[in-house]
């Protein structure tokens, strides 16, 4: 193959990353390429481009959702999700960050790889921004009642419910805020997603025009990862798109921020409508505008001193704030933001009163000058270090495909004109950092240079507004109003004839056999699972797992949890987050911290519920303690978790305190994101005992409880009291029989078990009763209450255990709607960000979801609309195996080395053992339509179902009934 037109500028072994890093030139059109050769099969590939906003129309990310609609040689209305459905990929999205945009995928087949490389490239380069496409993906007008012109008009489009949804949070409008005035002059100024308020005010002609400025070769990159030759991928570059190109000079990188010659403090607002209690919801936020992210000896200065002052509780920075008067909690904006060109150091808190801006401020700059005149202890650094090591080491994969996280490690080193080989070699920055910091000055100057003597820093105080939402709302109305009172009648007939043809497109069939595809004879044999080895004769049974870790070592000790009151089992998971989060034995938790960052890369604990294999009435509770570290600490590390367990305290209740309000404005925060999560939660709560416990851990319910409990807890009383019910569960924790799990590499063995045999020598001689089954009373209508402008939907049907034989064919139905018909209906004409349905072994229930919904009732009436379209008329048999093929792309995805052994263990420690995976694997492979359809008819009968939605109190005025149970936080 030819691929002379591309130059190699560089080649360098990664020894850390077990790869060596290639990068090279297109020289007649200056696209770059770096490819990261590995023998891994797993291959990734994306494509990036610089994609610099000029106003918050959300150009850039309209942009993204459209290039998927369609292009010059896969013509079809919608070959992205066509793609997932026909596709083994272990990853496939699109992303678009405040400055770039790529387009990522990842796939452990050759020719599936190949069907999506030839997809991507010509979505990306050659698409067809159809105007009917924009108006879907992006903002239209419609009227409110089609047929009739003189009904109201409204904002319809998928991205334009996904920012209302994301403009929800006040983690999201607090940086958008900080962004504006740390960045006054320059891109990062503008909201990429998109301010729903400015996303109307884009044209079609504006996206087309941006595609032409910047998705060319001359502004992009190609990142590759695997075991294909980067001779291979470069043909198919230069065949597909180079060959069709030449360079053109296009400079949009994103020019550096004039610098403050003095502090800015402003104040802003966040919507808490239908909220009368707003003391203690302000958020107060600080943040400095530091050096280049391009300079790989700054990055990682800037890091270490990110962690000097906020990598643990015990930290300087994160020690205030966590313990301040001033707040309830650190500011979920804080830290080290490095993705744009200029990097951003951020802190404060949330829960606070606008009058406490000042002192907060002032306490903020009092720690780090401290810092900058006094230094901090060696071993802190050294703990920071260690930190940095163990994260470049750990072989990630659990969440997104390792290659993928090393790629978008360097993309924006390599978008902003730096080296992206040295963004991925980093050892030698690290060596020379050791030696730096044997300075005693070293930290000092860090601190002193880039916060105490910056004066480019911005302060935003964001104060609770009961009745922002509904103003803005009120503006939208008006607009609205005003652009219909200025339409002719014909500009009406228009609107209706543009609705009319936006929706026959959507109903449209395509002729998907245009897209490249695998099929069922593709589907590799059932994947590898890793087998462990449990050491007999040991006073406690010890499994471990040979794996290639890179020289980290991953414990842990299970238990199984006894029966305990009410009182007790509620506060469980309170427990478990905070259980590493307090002091050890003699130690209090400053010390257990600071210990803990210096020989682990983090301890935790957490409780988990999975139903019987079997029978849906059955459950089996665990309650694990776990670390990682590099293998040099694998022995302080299993006496960390031995310790954990045994000897942690409940006695300092000013850090039980603390914990309590972190945890509660957490999970506050995290509603707007996970409202589906939520949704389905609380429909399934009555399925069965596991979805009970669930919903009662980690539901609405349980938020609810959380926030109760906090404002309990300024009663000395009840601090003492949950002080003392901790120390019980961990009593009663202890009665449970117990395991340990061991993921390493084989040299490293022997001497852990040593290690474990002494820490463990006597086997658990407790009573033991297991934890009894409990059940939510039937409520088949939900709705919770939040602050939000989108609703989040929910119904749930109950069905069967995993190894039911029906059980394949509903995970199998899941797709098979959501790819036939609910994507089209709730996203597509519904406007909602997603929408689908799934089966839960678990819980064993069928559920149907949508996210960032502007609808309510007539999502509701679609989940039972896709169950008669199943019943209805005729399906081709390509429907069917595109299902299959998404039912075992998820089955079959890798996580890492550690990652698939932890499945394994805990899969088989709930009954699924490598033999029923693959039976039920294998079980998936046989299903038909006809199946599908009688398990429909058994399973998911409308009036056996239950409903639930998080959404505004509005919406749930407007559309539901008074059959319907109302609740709010």
């Amino acid at each position: 193959m030819d691929n002379t037109r591309f130059k190699l500028l560089h080649r360098e072994p990664v020894e850390a990353l077990n790869l060596t890093v290639e990068s090279y030139l297109h020289e007649a059109t200056h696209a770059r390429h770096l490819h990261l050769a590995t023998d891994d099969p797993h291959n990734a590939f994306l494509v990036a481009f610089l994609t610099v906003p000029t106003d918050s129309t959300g150009v850039a990310h309209i942009l993204e959702h459209t290039t998927l609609c369609g292009s010059q040689r896969y013509p079809v209305r919608d070959p992205f999700f066509m793609m997932l459905r026909r596709s083994l990929s272990t990853f496939m999205n699109a992303f678009t960050a405040s400055d770039w945009t790529a387009y990522p995928f990842a796939s452990q087949s050759r020719k599936d790889f190949n069907n999506l490389l030839d997809v991507y490239l010509d979505a990306a380069f050659f698409p067809q921004l159809l105007e009917l496409d924009f108006a879907q993906e992006g903002c239209r007008i419609e009227l409110e009642q089609q047929e009739d012109p003189a009904s109201n008009l409204v904002y319809k489009g998928v991205v334009f419910n996904e920012m209302k949804g994301a403009m929800s949070s006040p983690e999201r409008v607090l940086w958008e805020q900080l962004s504006k005035q740390i960045f006054p002059t320059n891109a990062y100024h503008f909201n990429s997603g998109g301010d729903p308020e400015r996303i109307p005010d884009l044209t079609w002609e504006d996206l087309k025009k941006f595609h032409a400025r910047h998705y060319h070769p001359s502004n992009a990159i190609f990142m590759t990862f695997g075991n294909i030759p980067a001779s291979v991928h470069q043909a198919v570059f230069e065949d597909r798109v180079l060959s069709r190109f030449q360079r053109i000079e296009i400079d949009v990188r994103i020019p550096l921020e004039q610098r403050r010659v003095e502090p800015v403090r402003v104040s802003g607002h966040y919507a808490l409508d239908g909220e009368e209690q707003t003391e203690a919801r302000t958020h107060i936020a600080m943040a400095w505008l530091l050096g280049e992210s391009v300079d790989q000896e700054l990055l990682l200065k800037t890091h270490l001193l990110n962690g000097v002052l906020l990598d643990n509780s015990s930290s300087p920075l994160l020690k205030f704030l966590e313990t301040t008067d001033l707040g309830t909690a650190p500011s979920p904006v804080c830290g080290l933001d490095d993705s744009g060109r200029e990097m951003v150091f951020a802190c404060g808190v949330e829960g606070s009163e606008p009058h406490h801006a000042d002192a907060v401020e002032r306490g903020i700059l009092e720690v780090i000058e401290k810092v900058a005149r006094e230094g901090v202890e060696r071993e802190r650094v050294e703990a920071v270090l260690h930190q940095l090591e163990l994260s470049r080491r750990e072989i990630g994969g659990d969440g997104l495909p390792y290659g993928l996280k090393l790629m978008l490690t360097a993309l924006p080193t390599a978008l902003h004109g730096g080296d992206p080989v040295a963004a991925l070699a980093l050892d030698p920055i690290l060596e020379k950092l050791r030696e730096d910091v044997k300075d005693p000055s070293f930290i000092k100057d860090l601190a002193r240079k880039w916060i105490v003597d910056n004066p480019h820093r911005v302060r935003v105080v964001l104060q609770p507004d009961t009745t922002l939402n509904a103003r803005q709302a009120q503006r939208e109305k008006e607009r609205l109003a005003a652009l219909k009172a200025a339409m002719s009648a014909e500009e009406i007939a228009n609107v209706q004839k543009f609705a009319r043809a936006l929706q026959a497109r959507q109903e449209q069939e395509d002729d998907s056999e245009v897209l490249p595809r695998v099929t069922l004879a593709d589907i590799p044999p059932n994947p590898v699972i890793p087998v462990g080895t449990t050491r007999s004769g040991l006073a406690i049974p010890l499994t471990h797992f040979d794996r290639p870790t890179n020289r980290l070592v991953y414990q842990q000790v299970i238990l199984d949890v006894p029966d305990m009151e009410d009182s007790l089992l509620d506060l469980l998971p309170l427990f478990s987050s905070s259980l590493a989060e307090v002091g050890l034995g003699d130690w209090d938790y400053l010390q257990t911290q600071a210990y803990q960052s210096a020989i682990s890369g983090g301890i935790g604990a957490r409780t988990s519920v999975r139903g019987d294999v079997s029978d849906t009435g059955r459950f089996r509770c665990v309650f694990s303690v776990f670390g990682k570290a590099l293998t040099r600490n694998q022995i302080p590390l299993a006496e960390l978790i031995h310790d954990t367990l045994l000897k942690a305290r409940f006695d300092e209740q000013t850090r039980l305190r603390e914990l309590i309000a972190q945890f509660r404005a957490s999970a506050e925060l995290r509603v707007n994101d996970n409202g589906h999560v939520l949704a389905m939660s609380a429909a399934s709560a009555a399925s069965s005992p596991t979805g009970h416990l669930h919903e009662r851990w980690s539901g609405m319910s349980a938020i609810r409880r959380l926030k109760q409990l906090d404002e309990s807890l300024n009663d000395p009383v009840q601090l003492s009291l949950l002080s003392q019910r901790f120390h019980e569960i961990g009593q009663h924790l202890l009665k449970g029989p117990r395991q340990l799990l061991v993921v390493g590499e084989q040299q490293d063995f022997a001497a852990m078990e040593e290690a474990l045999i002494r820490l463990w020598p006597e086997p658990n001689t407790h009573s033991f009763a297991s934890m009894q089954p409990r059940l939510s009373e039937t409520q088949r209508n939900l709705g919770w209450e939040i602050v939000t402008t989108v609703n989040f939907c929910a119904r749930v049907n109950r069905c069967v255990p995993f190894s039911h034989p029906d059980a394949p064919v509903l995970s199998v139905l899941s797709q098979y709607l959501k790819n036939g018909f609910l994507h089209r209906a709730i996203r597509e004409r519904g406007g909602a960000y997603g929408g689908g349905a799934g089966y839960d072994s678990d819980t064993g229930s069928f559920r149907f979801y949508s996210y960032r919904d502007p609808r309510l009732a007539e999502t509701i009436q679609d989940f039972q609309r896709s169950l008669e379209w199943l019943h209805e008329g005729q399906h081709a048999p390509r429907a069917l195996e595109e299902s299959i093929l998404g039912v075992i792309g998820a089955i079959d995805r890798p996580a890492s080395p550690a990652g698939e052994a932890r499945r394994a263990f805990h899969d088989a420690l709930h009954g699924r053992t490598a033999e029923k995976r693959n039976r039920y694997r294998e079980a998936v492979l046989g299903v038909t339509l006809e199946a599908m359809r009688r398990v429909s008819a058994l399973y998911l009968n409308p009036g056996d179902a239950t409903f639930a939605v998080v959404g505004s109190a509005g919406a749930l005025d407007r559309e539901t009934g008074s059959d319907w149970l109302r609740q709010s936080l």
